[in-house]
């Protein structure tokens, strides 16, 4: 990782001329302190660098200099591609890396003017995907996944279920499929002789096999996901049903774009909303998110468990 970022320096200094160490290491997403410890090591390695001090002072080149890295190798294309498709690994991953050394290569080859609108989509727009509350989801072995997947090497792997309990697996990877920033991995389990999915963040303990695997010719990620999704959703229709009916003003309805809702009946300020919740027992953990801005009008068991709990608050209060 520590070579795609040395590289990201350079191109970053070769396009901007001269770049102070703070703005150069808020763009690769490290500290001043790893900035120079890159420059210092680009430095013995004969790179002719050098920094001024002082309001205007930054890192540049020695006058005449050039880096001479343009072109956009086979595997810039791949990681550039990916990122469009929505597969971005952290930045500070290896991955991560290789995007932004990819983008830089790219940004060279362009006109000032498309430089300039660069400039000002970086200013202008930012996406943050770390949740206002909780934890960020960490990927911890994502280079590693990523590697086995492009280069069908078998993966053994410590996974940790939803209950808690850990379990070692061999498995050759498939695929991955990021869903709303959640990352899942589509894989052959050796334990269990069939395809399963594997959220990343429980993998707690990750390994490279070294050890190929053939992937079938019709396997497609995308094809295999929507089936299980669909596969999902209507074995919930079927087997698990708890249909709740809620009053909820009109200007408060996308709260519930998240629920499975089974009927609308709309007045002119409210409506009576029927939704599934699939059992009593995630009913009443998630009418809590919404609680404030819903009347549950059935079922009388979820109702009374409201008012309960809306007692039990007001006597915290009192």
């Amino acid at each position: 990782m520590r070579l795609h970022r040395m590289i990201s320096i350079l191109l970053l200094i070769e396009n901007k001329g001269k770049v102070k160490a703070k703005d150069l290491a808020e763009e690769l997403e490290t500290s001043v302190r790893t900035i120079y410890s890159d420059i210092d090591a680009l430095c013995e390695a004969g790179i002719p660098l050098k920094a001024d001090t002082g309001p205007n002072g930054g890192i540049q080149f020695m006058d005449g200099y050039k880096v001479k890295i343009n072109d956009l190798s086979g595997e810039d294309i791949i990681n550039l591609y990916l990122s469009s498709m929505g597969i971005k690994p952290g930045k500070k991953s290896e991955g991560g890396m290789k995007v932004t050394t990819a983008l830089l290569k790219l940004q060279k080859t362009l006109s000032p003017e498309l430089n300039d609108d660069l400039d000002t989509i970086k200013r202008r727009f930012h996406v943050d995907d770390i949740p206002w509350w909780g934890k960020e989801n960490k990927l911890d072995y994502v280079d590693i996944l990523m590697q086995a997947i492009w280069q069908s090497y078998k993966l053994r792997i410590v996974y940790k279920k939803t209950t808690g309990e850990e379990t070692q697996r061999d498995i050759r990877p498939y695929g991955i499929v990021v869903n709303q920033m959640d990352w899942y991995m589509i894989a052959y389990c050796e334990k269990s002789n069939d395809l399963r999915t594997f959220k990343c963040e429980r993998i707690i303990r990750c390994e490279c096999l070294f050890e190929r695997f053939i992937l079938p010719k019709d396997f497609s990620a995308k094809e295999y996901w929507e089936k299980g999704k669909k596969l999902f959703k209507d074995t919930c229709m079927e087997s698990e049903k708890y249909l709740v009916v809620l009053k909820i003003d009109k200007k408060n309805f996308d709260l519930l774009k998240d629920f499975s809702i089974y009927k609308v009946k709309e007045s002119d300020d409210y409506c009576e909303v029927t939704i599934n919740m699939y059992k009593y027992e995630c009913a009443r953990r998630d009418i809590l998110k919404i609680m404030g801005y819903v009347e549950v009008l059935k079922p009388k068991e979820l109702r009374s468990y409201l008012i309960e709990e809306l007692n039990q608050i007001i006597s915290r209060y009192a």
